[in-house]
């Protein structure tokens, strides 16, 4: 579900959007999702996608790119996909969404290593007291 430009090559000349609007997009009756920051209405679609209704009712209102390109979708659906381009998500609205998602890995990553690294010292203390 990305055209030729998905990767910011090609200069976008239809409408945008902010990303609280798109988000506010997540209803079976209207559902929207991003991919490579255009945003994509795959409510006509629902019905039709071969993974079922639920893999793309997951990921209304929101950026789907990561979800997409795992899956590994082929050359006829990136191709269909443009059918259902409604717009690109503005310039303004990227910077912040890519800031925040930024910060919620680097956050994300350092909830599990410290408390790692605590029960690593913990379990080597107590095995010292233990040995002794």
């Amino acid at each position: 579900m990305g055209g030729s430009g998905e990767a910011g090559g090609e200069a976008w000349r239809g409408r945008y959007y902010r990303l609280e609007e798109v988000q506010r997009h997540n209803t079976s009756q209207s559902t929207w999702i991003i991919l490579h920051h255009r945003i994509y209405d795959v409510t006509k679609f629902l019905d039709e996608h071969p993974g079922g209704e639920e893999v793309l009712r997951e990921q209304a209102g929101g950026d789907a790119t990561e979800n997409f390109e795992d899956v590994g979708h082929s050359t006829d659906a990136r191709t269909l996909s443009e059918s259902f381009i409604v717009g690109e998500l503005h310039p303004v609205s990227m910077q912040v969404y890519q800031y925040v998602m930024s910060t919620i890995v680097s956050f994300s990553w350092s909830n599990w290593v410290i408390p790692a690294i605590a029960a690593i010292i913990v379990a080597l203390m107590y095995r010292s007291y233990m040995s002794e």
